[in-house]
């Protein structure tokens, strides 16, 4: 098939599920818009958005995702898992346990951020919208609008990244755990982002081949902000491993300003192809 008649995909975007900007209706109203012919709803720790995703009578396939975090050293990995059972309640369970401990960081940031003078607290970032599950997003969104920042990076060099006082540690699960999660509920676990991690290249390795030996299917080769380099260490990596890869945005609306879906920072193309790919590794 030729480029010109290539269908794209994006199997990494965000809703207000969790810290998008758009809902999940509206994610599959942009990516159908945007002319893709499949997008995965990979929404923080939570599924509440998946149903409505898939409810769109629009004609473009929905894929329910989950991008769980696991702790990992000092900070956390990302585990996407695509093609959920979003309706599991052993899934449901985890979900809520892992928000419910979100929810303890938050509070115990927003505490921190009190007592040194910022007026914050979870009730204001969430300015009513109680299913929305808090990121470090949000907060930093808050403070750049109530003039304690200039934008969301000065937000998390001064107050939100891992080096500042008023940083709280998670308590996450492990990666074992994440990709096991992903195939008890009869998904397809794969590693988000692995350049992002700005680990050793002999690290990286290992991290894959750990993951690998409990059961990650795939790796996510095409990224928003993915040099040609990246993507071809991440290719090689996948080769080697025997994983299938994947590939998306990582779309979050007026969050990150600067990735739209589909096209990401303006030149992320995800064939079709990818996507058939994951779906011959679950047997489709």
């Amino acid at each position: 098939m030729s480029e010109k008649n290539e269908k794209y995909i994006d199997l990494h975007t965000h809703s207000t599920a969790s810290d998008g900007t758009n809902s999940p209706s509206q994610v599959v109203k942009l990516a159908y818009e945007a002319g893709l012919a499949a997008v995965a709803l990979t929404d923080h720790d939570t599924v509440d958005g998946v149903a409505e995703a898939i409810a769109s009578d629009l004609p473009i396939e929905v894929v329910p995702g989950i991008e769980l975090s696991a702790g990992y050293g000092d900070g956390d990995i990302h585990i996407v898992g695509l093609y959920i059972d979003h309706t599991s309640t052993h899934l449901k369970k985890m979900s809520e346990d892992i928000v419910e401990e979100r929810e303890w960081r938050n509070r115990e940031m927003a505490k921190k951020l009190s007592a040194a003078g910022i007026d914050i607290s979870v009730e204001k970032i969430r300015n009513g919208d109680n299913k929305t599950v808090v990121t470090r997003a949000h907060f930093a969104r808050y403070l750049e609008e109530h003039g304690y920042v200039k934008n969301k990076t000065e937000a998390f060099k001064q107050y939100l990244g891992t080096h500042t006082p008023y940083f709280v540690k998670r308590r996450y699960l492990t990666p074992e755990q994440c990709v096991q999660l992903i195939l008890d509920c009869g998904g397809v676990p794969i590693l988000a982002h692995p350049i992002l991690y700005h680990l050793p290249s002999d690290e990286l390795e290992e991290l894959v081949i750990r993951l690998k030996k409990s059961g990650l299917l795939g790796i996510e080769a095409i990224y928003s902000t993915y040099s040609n380099t990246d993507e071809e260490i991440v290719r090689s990596i996948a080769h080697r491993h025997s994983l299938i890869i994947s590939g998306g945005s990582d779309f979050h609306g007026s969050n990150k300003p600067d990735i739209a879906i589909g096209t990401g920072k303006g030149n992320l193309k995800v064939p079709y192809s990818v996507l058939t790919g994951i779906k011959n590794v679950m047997g489709c």
